[in-house]
C-alpha cells in the first residue's frame, strides 16, 4: 500500500478561512491525500468571519509533510515575527516536496526565508511587500517556481490547489475534481481585481484596509531585518 501524501495547512487566529477551506476541499478529493491542520496547540482557533477551526496536530507532533501550505488573513501579521511558527516552517520545508501558500500566507514563507530569488504571488494589496524578502512579485493567480507554489488572493486558492493536484496526480485527476466541485466561476461583477474594478472602488477598499496594511508593513520590515542578521 503506498504511503499517504501528507498535506499540512497552517491554521491561526484571524485566518481567512476560504484561503484554507477552498484548497482543502480540492486536496481532500485527491487520491492518497492525508490532510492535517497544524497549529501550536489543538485548541480551536477563530477565523476572521467567526468560523471556528480545530487543529488536528501541533507543531511538535506534526509528521514530516509532503506539502506545507500557509493560508493568509489578518492574523498572519503576527506570524511574520513569530519565531515558533517560522522555525516550524523552516523545518518542514527541508523535507517537503512542495512549499506553498495562498494569499498573504506567502509573506509568512518570505519571513521564514523561503522565497529568496523565487517568483511568488500574493493578494494584490500586499504585492509590494514580497521584495522585502528577496522574492520576485508575480501578478498571477498561481505561480510555480521549482517546488514553491503560491496563489493570489483568497479565491485563487482553488486555482492553486487544482494546479498542485495536476502537478502531483496529473491533469486528469485535477479536471475530475474541478468538475466534481463544479468550479466554473461566472462572477456577477467585473470587480475582482484592480485591473478591472472601478478606480474609486479600489481606492475605497484600500482605504478601509489601511490600518491592517500599515501594521503589516511594519511587521514585514521587522521580519526582513531579522533575516539579515
Amino acid at each position: 500500500m503506498p504511503d499517504p501524501f501528507r498535506i499540512g495547512f497552517l491554521v491561526f487566529p484571524d485566518i481567512t478561512q476560504l484561503d484554507l477551506t477552498g484548497p482543502y476541499e480540492v486536496f481532500a478529493q485527491m487520491p492518497g491525500a492525508e490532510l492535517h491542520l497544524v497549529w501550536k496547540t489543538r485548541e480551536p482557533v477563530k477565523g476572521s468571519g467567526g468560523l471556528m477551526l480545530t487543529p488536528t496536530t501541533t507543531f511538535a507532533d506534526c509528521p514530516q509533510l509532503d506539502l506545507v501550505c500557509v493560508p493568509g488573513g489578518g492574523g498572519m501579521n503576527a506570524l511574520l515575527t513569530d519565531t515558533e511558527t517560522l522555525d516550524f516552517l523552516r523545518r518542514q520545508a527541508k523535507g517537503a516536496r512542495y512549499v506553498t501558500a495562498v494569499c498573504t500566507g506567502t509573506l509568512v514563507l518570505g519571513a521564514a526565508g523561503l522565497l529568496k530569488g523565487k517568483r511568488a504571488a500574493t493578494h494584490w494589496m500586499s504585492m509590494e511587500f514580497l521584495k522585502h524578502f528577496g522574492a520576485i512579485p508575480a501578478n498571477e493567480r498561481v505561480v510555480i517556481d521549482d517546488n514553491v507554489i503560491t496563489g493570489g488572493g483568497v479565491t485563487a486558492g482553488i486555482d492553486f490547489a487544482l494546479r498542485v493536484v495536476a502537478e502531483i496526480a496529473g491533469d486528469a485527476v485535477a479536471r475530475a475534481i474541478q468538475l466534481a466541485i463544479e468550479y466554473d466561476p461566472r462572477p456577477p461583477f467585473e470587480s475582482g481585481h484592480p485591473r478591472n474594478a472601478d478606480p474609486k472602488l479600489v481606492e475605497a477598499v484600500t482605504a478601509r484596509a489601511a490600518p491592517r496594511q500599515n501594521e503589516r508593513r511594519a511587521q514585514v520590515e521587522r521580519a526582513a531585518n531579522a533575516l539579515e542578521k
